[in-house]
């Protein structure tokens, strides 16, 4: 696969698939600038060879032109991310829209508004794949976040371009780290998997059986391994119709010579909320009207000596639910740990959406070695699928 360093873009345009779907207020102000500002190595790479940009992107799930998405409201923190002037063209489509794109000059930047105004990029419609083609000389492709999609800017326009396609510096990137994880990682490698439900790991779990050397497993989804082992949970969360699945993972982990480790301690509370009287319990015991929200003292210890001692990590999904500040030590202690891992030259990869939030909350972005930029797309490399977008190139 070409990335755009093999590509001189003198005099050329490059149509290329951002993911600038950030988050935004109830004022439309961007609240997390990351993905644009991670785009930016692509964008000046080419106005730097002499090339021009058109970018294009979704925002958010509109039914129909729903100007509440619109990019516009996100040009000025493009621009500022860019530090250039960046034209806004108010369609995807049409003459205008083309005629636009043909005047730029090079090391001009255009935007065009939101793909998914249009339903014939989510169902993947060949004709607006063409219509966007027209827009540009080279297709790249930047956009991780949407990579797994097999929407019309992610995956058909690349047939449009078949010898001139490549993948941006973002998604170049973005393979790169889960192939040192899966594949390239020194050993040993240590897995983190947290977050509610055992139901959206499963497919992870089975396919790093035969990468990892351990798995760790916290949040809400480590009830349901407790509770298939005898353990009595309390109000902890479980899925209590994968109970028996539970236990077949903790047989394969086994088979795979992959070391489990569950919380030995919680962090339980009478209810569900910051303010909730809590207590340290071990974790087969929790008491009846009692939940646990986050992983205790002795977890955390066992748990960071693992990561310590790591080559490579992975971490997706939190300890707890560390948007409550009370129940937020156990998320935050094993990012200490990954940080000490890190310093100590371990390769560090952070993925998921909540994961990413809690390194974010924390201050602790800087202190891995990478914070994967996308959620769904993540999971799904993990998972061993091939992604639409990446497979097009």
């Amino acid at each position: 696969m070409k990335t755009v360093l093999d590509f001189n873009f003198l005099n050329k345009t490059a149509l290329i698939r951002v993911d600038f779907n950030v988050p935004l207020d109830s004022n439309q102000k961007v609240l997390d600038n990351t993905r644009i500002l991670s785009a930016k190595p692509t964008i000046i790479k080419i106005i730097r060879d002499g090339g021009s940009c058109v970018l294009m992107s979704h925002l958010g799930r509109p039914k129909g032109r729903n100007l509440k998405y619109s990019l516009r409201h996100i040009l000025k923190d493009v621009e500022k991310a860019l530090d250039k002037q960046v034209k806004f063209i108010p369609d995807c489509t049409g003459k205008e829209t083309l005629k636009t794109i043909r005047s730029l000059q090079p090391g001009e930047i255009a935007i065009m508004e939101n793909l998914r105004f249009y339903e014939e990029e989510t169902s993947g419609c060949k004709k607006f794949a063409k219509k966007l083609s027209e827009f540009g000389d080279i297709y790249v492709n930047d956009a991780f976040g949407a990579a797994h999609r097999k929407h019309a800017s992610t995956s058909l326009i690349a047939d449009f371009f078949p010898n001139k396609k490549c993948s941006g510096l973002l998604l170049n990137k973005e393979i790169m780290a889960i192939e040192k994880v899966l594949k390239t990682g020194e050993r040993p490698v240590v897995a983190i998997l947290g977050g509610a439900k055992v139901s959206s790991k499963i497919t992870i779990i089975n396919n790093i059986f035969k990468k990892v050397d351990s798995i760790i497993l916290g949040g809400g989804m480590a009830y349901t391994f407790i509770k298939a082992q005898g353990g009595e949970i309390g109000n902890s969360i479980c899925e209590d119709d994968k109970i028996g699945l539970a236990l077949e993972l903790i047989e394969r982990a086994k088979e795979n010579n992959v070391a489990l480790h569950l919380p030995i301690d919680v962090v339980a509370a009478d209810n569900f909320n910051n303010e909730a009287n809590k207590k340290e319990l071990q974790i087969f015991n929790i008491t009846a009207g009692w939940q646990g929200l986050d992983i205790g003292p002795a977890s955390i210890k066992a748990f960071s000596k693992v990561i310590i001692n790591a080559k490579t990590i992975l971490w997706n999904g939190p300890m707890g639910v560390f948007e409550m500040p009370n129940f937020s030590n156990g998320t935050k202690s094993i990012g200490d740990a990954i940080k000490i891992s890190t310093n100590n030259g371990a390769y560090s990869l952070v993925g998921g959406g909540d994961s990413v939030s809690a390194v974010k909350e924390f201050g602790m972005d800087k202190d891995v070695s990478y914070v994967s930029t996308g959620g769904g797309a993540m999971l799904e490399s993990l998972e061993g699928k091939t992604l639409p977008g990446i497979a097009a190139l």
